[in-house]
């Protein structure tokens, strides 16, 4: 009786988890949006420069980049599996001639000073300590270099309340450490801050009604020009930019 149970309790276990994963996969559908302005970005400044994608997790931007131009396009990551599985994709991509792809903690990167032309930092910041995270990242990037962080943002009520539903979805650091403008103002004690911009408001409603993405994207342009407004967005990417008079050797 005992092992029908917990077959049982399993089985449902297993039926929850890929409920949530269909769920979240179709919320990540409807943020076709910012995903092309990310790739944009880094296609426009990638030619010739040498890249890193921190945390890069398997490593797709990183590839992308390569795919596109890089000189030299790097990974860092803590985790030895998502590195491992960087590097088979990159042989499989056909750029692993000019990929790296290291373990290492975000944090205390032991990359050299001013080595870094452009970065991108994707659904990380919140799970770093940034009075630890921006020096390190001023610290190995190039003066004149920049950076695109992509973050939730921490303003609208009814997705703070989902993310209070849904604990065991994130760490409880990650739970408290979602971003804020207040965070920008932070990070403008070690870089000039570049272009904000702000995504998905309506569009958060596409896996309900799929079809009406592009109507819900219309929608997103229009609230997200609102200065209150677009403080509701799920997410927003920020321009972090090193003073070109910063050669400091820290």
């Amino acid at each position: 009786m005992t092992g029908i149970a917990t077959r049982k309790g399993f089985s449902h276990w297993i039926e929850r988890t890929l409920i949530n994963i269909t769920v979240i996969e179709s919320f990540y559908r409807g943020v076709s949006l910012s995903r092309e302005y990310v790739d944009r970005w880094i296609t426009e400044h990638i030619w010739n420069r040498v890249f890193l994608d921190y945390a890069c997790g398997n490593g797709s931007y990183a590839i992308n980049a390569a795919k596109a131009g890089a000189i030299l396009s790097l990974g860092l990551d803590l985790s030895p599996v998502s590195i491992e599985n960087a590097k088979r994709e990159a042989l499989h991509q056909g750029v692993a001639d000019n990929t790296v792809f290291i373990v290492a903690d975000a944090e205390k990167t032991l990359l050299p000073d001013n080595s870094i032309d452009i970065m991108i930092c994707s659904g990380m910041l919140h799970h770093l300590d940034l009075s630890y995270a921006f020096p390190e990242m001023r610290r190995i990037l190039k003066p004149g270099g920049k950076i695109l962080a992509v973050e939730a943002l921490n303003y609208n009520p009814v997705i703070r309340l989902y993310r209070f539903l849904t604990p065991q979805m994130r760490t409880h650091w990650e739970k408290n450490h979602i971003l804020s403008l207040e965070d920008v103002k932070f990070a403008k004690r070690f870089f000039n801050v570049g272009e904000i911009k702000f995504w998905h408001i309506a569009s958060i409603l596409s896996p309900y009604i799929m079809t009406a993405l592009p109507v819900l994207n219309v929608i997103d342009g229009l609230l997200t020009r609102i200065p209150f407004v677009r403080l509701m967005a799920w997410t927003f990417t920020f321009e972090l930019i090193k003073h070109e008079n910063d050669q400091k050797n820290f």
